[in-house]
């Protein structure tokens, strides 16, 4: 057994879940959610905005974060009354700060210490995934690829892997070459909506996409967001909330002139936008959509997905084994379980490293 913890661009939390290893698909065992506390996420959001948070003092909010994943590996075990001895080890993801692939020196920032989650559930812990790929010259990212790979790809049918996080990545999964996968990160995912609902809702969503159902998008904005230069690179490419942020929202004047609802419409339409022209002009063939992480609860989202590509089949990875809420936490059990292994987690076709890299360091429980 193996524990994946994830924390993602949204903040809002860590995924724990404990997971299964056979022959067959992962099993996801038993699954919990640890919120940070409030005055800890004011510090993390805080953190963002830093000119350079590897040159500031952040030991100290390493720590603290890492009780928290801690905290949320011991209450797993406690709720699933399974013993920590039958856990081989946690694959932790850590909450990114800062990810700069693209930077002279290219890095990519995580923190809640593994030396701290090691010690208080005494268990191993391999965590710090992205930094020998970005040693092998790649982006570091994304990561989820090899693991959705390994359990969603079909012999029979071409599919892609979207995953809308707060930042939304694709992975094509083609049927004729399964060794050739590629994806990457399509622009952003529930992050700007969920910045716009939080300053003008006072919610840490827009539940179910119905507050952009009601709006109007508005064309003219659509096109000025749909302008930036990410959308035409091309890959490999990552990016993060370092990046697709407020201020790059208020950078385009005009949002702050139109009627509130109206604006996150436009925010809603602009991720289905960029994930269904990403597939489009990568993954024309698809077949069928497969959709995890937290967009998938947007119903209003995933309409507007269906409308943009009608050629495919939109569907919950629910439908194929994994619930949508857990695969990527799963997917840092599986890439803890290659590191123990001494087996490969990146993808060079995904990332653009130079080749097959073990990723990840070993933080052994004391």
């Amino acid at each position: 057994m193996f524990i994946g913890l994830m924390s993602g661009t949204s903040m809002d939390g860590i995924d724990a879940a404990l997971v299964v290893f056979g022959n067959g698909r992962p099993g996801i065992q038993a699954t919990c959610s640890e919120p940070y506390p409030d005055a800890l996420h004011e510090k993390m959001v805080a953190a963002l905005g830093l000119e350079d948070p590897r040159h500031t003092g952040l030991a100290a909010l390493d720590n603290a974060v890492g009780e928290v994943f801690a905290r949320a590996v011991n209450r797993l075990l406690e709720e699933a009354g399974i013993e920590r001895a039958r856990i081989r080890a946690i694959g932790s993801h850590g909450q990114t700060i800062r990810h700069e692939p693209e930077a002279p020196v290219p890095y990519s920032l995580q923190i809640g210490n593994p030396e701290i989650i090691a010690a208080r559930t005494q268990i191993d812990v391999v965590a710090d995934f992205r930094t020998a790929d970005i040693a092998a010259g790649g982006q570091g990212a994304p990561l989820a690829p090899a693991f959705h790979k390994a359990v969603f790809a079909a012999p029979t049918e071409n599919r892609v892997v979207l995953n809308i996080g707060g930042i939304a990545n694709i992975t094509i999964l083609p049927a004729a070459r399964p060794e050739i996968v590629t994806g990457f990160d399509t622009g952003p995912g529930n992050t700007l909506m969920d910045a716009w609902a939080r300053t003008h809702l006072g919610t840490v969503m827009d539940a179910h996409g119905q507050w952009a159902a009601g709006g109007r998008i508005n064309q003219h904005l659509l096109d000025a967001l749909l302008a930036d230069p990410y959308f035409r690179v091309t890959p490999p490419k990552s990016t993060g909330r370092e990046y697709f942020n407020m201020d790059w929202l208020a950078a385009h004047a005009q949002a702050h002139e139109l009627p509130v609802r109206d604006v996150q419409a436009t925010l809603c339409e602009l991720t289905v936008r960029s994930i269904a022209t990403a597939i489009a002009a990568h993954a024309p063939a698809t077949g069928r959509l497969l959709v995890c992480g937290g967009g998938v609860h947007n119903t209003h989202l995933l309409r507007r997905l269906e409308q943009a590509l009608p050629q495919m089949n939109v569907e919950s990875t629910g439908m194929h084994g994994l619930d949508p809420d857990w695969v990527e936490a799963a997917a840092f059990a599986w890439l803890a379980r290659q590191t123990i292994e001494g087996k490969p987690g990146n993808l060079p076709a995904v990332t653009g490293a130079t080749r097959p890299v073990v990723l990840g360091r070993l933080f052994r429980k004391r």
